[in-house]
């Protein structure tokens, strides 16, 4: 009697376990396979290729407006199950890609760049003093 092959699941373990991955990496890329799995209704992964990972990829953008880095996560994740376990590779992948976050930089008004200083020097010089401690207080021209 053979013994019954590994489950999917359990091979993608294995080899992110030869590669030497980190564990958290581990779990990621197994929570992402199962969500693209169950996104094409448990289709068999050999029956799908690059139209359905876009399919995937595209709906966390545009349903679920997950951010660029998550997407990228979810593609490595199904690009590494493809590649290195099923050994299929997978043409260039085109789907609509989540836009990055744009982040403004805060400024700060003079007031408010002299009390974080002066609270900054509270906390070096191990004092209990107030913000604006008459030994501490910096000039801000």
């Amino acid at each position: 009697m053979e013994p019954r092959p590994k489950k999917l699941l359990d091979q993608l373990r294995d080899v992110i376990r030869l590669k030497h991955y980190a564990y958290r990496t581990e779990e990621t890329y197994v929570q992402w396979v199962k969500r693209f799995i169950l996104f094409h209704e448990k289709r068999h992964l050999r029956e799908m290729g690059r139209a359905e990972i876009e399919a995937f990829l595209t709906d966390l953008a545009v349903q679920q407006q997950v951010t660029a880095s998550t997407q990228n996560q979810a593609l490595n994740a199904i690009l590494f199950l493809y590649r290195e376990v099923l050994n299929l590779e997978v043409s260039e992948v085109n789907a609509i890609r989540a836009k990055r976050t744009q982040y403004l930089p805060t400024v700060l008004t003079k007031a408010e760049a002299q009390a974080r200083a002066n609270q900054s020097l509270c906390l070096r010089s191990h004092l209990a003093c107030k913000p604006y401690h008459r030994n501490h207080k910096l000039k801000v021209e």
